[in-house]
C-alpha cells in the first residue's frame, strides 16, 4: 500500500524512532508498503518515519541500468532494522535531495566509506560496507531515525536561503 510521505516542517520528523524488537507480519508489511511508497514517489530510500512509522527501519534500492533505463526491482532492496555504524571514515560532498523536502537538492559532505551492522525482516544480523553512493545513501536515511534531515547539515546562509525559498514556494 502506499503510504503519503511526511512532509517538512512536519514535527513528526524530529523524532528519534524506536528500537524494533517484534520481527513479525506487522513489520513485512511496513517493509512492503515502504516499498511500494519509495517506487511511487520515485525515491532510492525511505525511512519509516517519514510515513509516520517511528521505528528504526529504513529501505534503500539503488537504481541499475537495464540498457537506457533504470530499474528497482525488490528483490533489490536493502531493508535495514536497527542500523548501527560500527566505522565510518573520509569525506564526501555529493547533491542529496529528500522525498520529505521535495523539490529541494543540495550539497552535503558525508562520511565517503561506512560499515554498518543491522538486522533483516527475520531478525539475523548483517554487516556492510560500502564506499560509494550506497554509503551516502545509508547515512541519509539513518539520520532519519535520530530525527535529523539533510538541510540541518547545510551552512547557516544556506540554511536561511533554504527556509526563506521554502516557506515563499509552500505559502497558500
Amino acid at each position: 500500500m502506499v503510504r503519503d510521505i511526511v512532509i517538512y516542517p512536519d514535527k513528526r520528523l524530529k523524532q528519534v524512532s524506536k528500537e524494533v524488537t517484534s520481527f513479525d507480519s506487522k513489520l513485512h508489511t511496513l517493509l512492503d508498503d515502504m516499498y511500494e511508497t519509495m517506487m511511487a514517489k520515485g525515491g532510492v530510500g525511505l525511512a519509516a518515519i517519514q510515513i509516520a512509522e517511528p521505528v528504526r527501519v529504513l529501505i534503500i534500492n539503488i537504481p541499475i541500468k537495464d540498457g537506457e533505463e533504470e530499474k528497482q526491482p525488490k528483490e533489490n532492496t536493502l531493508e535495514i532494522i536497527n542500523p548501527i555504524f560500527l566505522e565510518t571514515s573520509g569525506s564526501v560532498k555529493g547533491q542529496e535531495g529528500c522525498l520529505s523536502v521535495p523539490g529541494f537538492y543540495e550539497d552535503v559532505t558525508r562520511y565517503s566509506k561506512v560499515k554498518l551492522k543491522y538486522q533483516d525482516r527475520d531478525g539475523k544480523e548483517h554487516i556492510i560496507e560500502d564506499d560509494d553512493f550506497l554509503a551516502i545513501a545509508l547515512q541519509h536515511e539513518h539520520d532519519h531515525l535520530e530525527g535529523k534531515l539533510f538541510i540541518e547539515k547545510l551552512s547557516i546562509l544556506k540554511r536561511k536561503k533554504f527556509e526563506k525559498e521554502w516557506k515563499k514556494k509552500h505559502k497558500k
